[in-house]
């Protein structure tokens, strides 16, 4: 599945995202970096959204996943951030946006000798997140995470 999966509410997660991201002030101070792997911490959630700050050091990444029946969005705050869907990669650079779709699956990485840092909104709220593996035959589900998982 595609980005192409967007719907109405896409743009406007992605517009909370970039919201956000211009006010430092409100969640600077909470960062952190982790050579364990990335940091991240829930910033807001209620019935309609959700939204994650996340803190990436070079080389860490997400594996392939999907966010189950939730669209997101994310801004890049500070470095930049690869952003990988079967067959096509893109480099997402500070102060820009990428939204998706349900059933969007994707692998975002810090592949730049700098620390990155994004804001990520969720609608609804993740529930499910399913990890995949990809294998010469295309991507294939190796796990299945719900809410208490992270």
């Amino acid at each position: 599945m595609t980005a192409a999966t967007i719907t109405s509410t896409t743009p406007r997660l992605a517009e909370i995202a970039k919201s956000l991201a211009d006010r430092p002030e409100e969640w600077l101070h909470r960062v952190r970096l982790s050579a364990d792997g990335r940091w991240y911490e829930r910033l807001h959630q209620d019935a309609d959204h959700e939204v994650w700050l996340i803190s990436w050091l070079p080389g860490q990444a997400t594996g392939f996943h999907d966010h189950g029946e939730s669209e997101g969005a994310f801004t890049v705050v500070l470095g930049s951030l690869e952003e990988r869907e079967p067959g096509e990669t893109r480099t997402v650079e500070a102060g820009q946006s990428w939204a998706f779709g349900v059933d969007y699956v994707h692998d975002v990485r810090n592949a730049s000798g700098a620390p990155a840092v994004s804001v990520h909104v969720y609608s609804p709220p993740l529930s499910t997140m399913r990890r995949y593996e990809q294998t010469g035959e295309g991507l294939v589900e190796v796990a299945v995470e719900q809410t208490e998982d992270w």
